[in-house]
């Protein structure tokens, strides 16, 4: 294991999973990192993301982006850029980059909420591989602010129950609820 993934280990090492799908891709994430020189590389068929859902723990609401590509409502985030390895700053990072709220901070602290590998479809750059997704929570004080990086790619404040019809993925479902619970304290 390389010093990239040093990083996402020590977080895993604190993360307990909620349920046995969970730890088996908590699991399969281990040994990616235990066995690649980079588990943050976009090459290889199963690699790291890191990836937040924003929260405004003021109205309760959470912010989804349309996903082109998956064809979804999910959550903001994405690949490590070459170098980078602090998953906590990549969530950070794309969640700027996506939405161009730049108040954004780990709510209420900066651990890992979700783990889960998700499958994604072959396009005309890449072939069909998966992601090793690293969830965590983020929250903004000016929801306001949000504005789409593109017009394929428009942002909507959502109700925790609207957030659960509009997305067709199960696996951020399952994050919903988990930060469901912890805005209800």
């Amino acid at each position: 294991m390389c010093s990239l993934g040093r990083p996402i280990l020590d977080m895993l090492g604190r993360y307990r999973p909620q349920n046995e799908t969970e730890a088996g891709d908590v699991d399969r994430a281990r040994a990616l990192i235990e066995g690649a020189d980079d588990p943050w590389l976009r090459s290889i068929p199963l690699h790291l993301t890191a990836s937040a859902l924003i929260v405004h723990p003021g109205s309760g609401r959470v912010l989804l982006r349309w996903h082109q590509r998956q064809q979804a409502w999910l959550q903001v985030g994405g690949h490590g850029d070459p170098g980078e390895s602090d998953p906590v700053a990549i969530a950070l990072r794309e969640a700027c980059e996506e939405t161009g709220l730049t108040d954004l901070e780990p709510w209420p602290d900066a651990e890992i909420r979700h783990v889960v590998i998700v499958s994604v479809p072959a396009n005309s750059r890449e072939p069909a591989h998966e992601h090793a997704d690293v969830r965590f929570v983020l929250s903004t004080r000016t929801p306001d602010a949000a504005r789409a990086e593109s017009p394929g790619a428009p942002l909507r404040w959502l109700s925790q129950s609207a957030a659960h019809e509009a997305t067709s993925e199960a696996n951020l479902r399952e994050t919903l609820f988990r930060v469901e619970r912890m805005l209800a304290g």
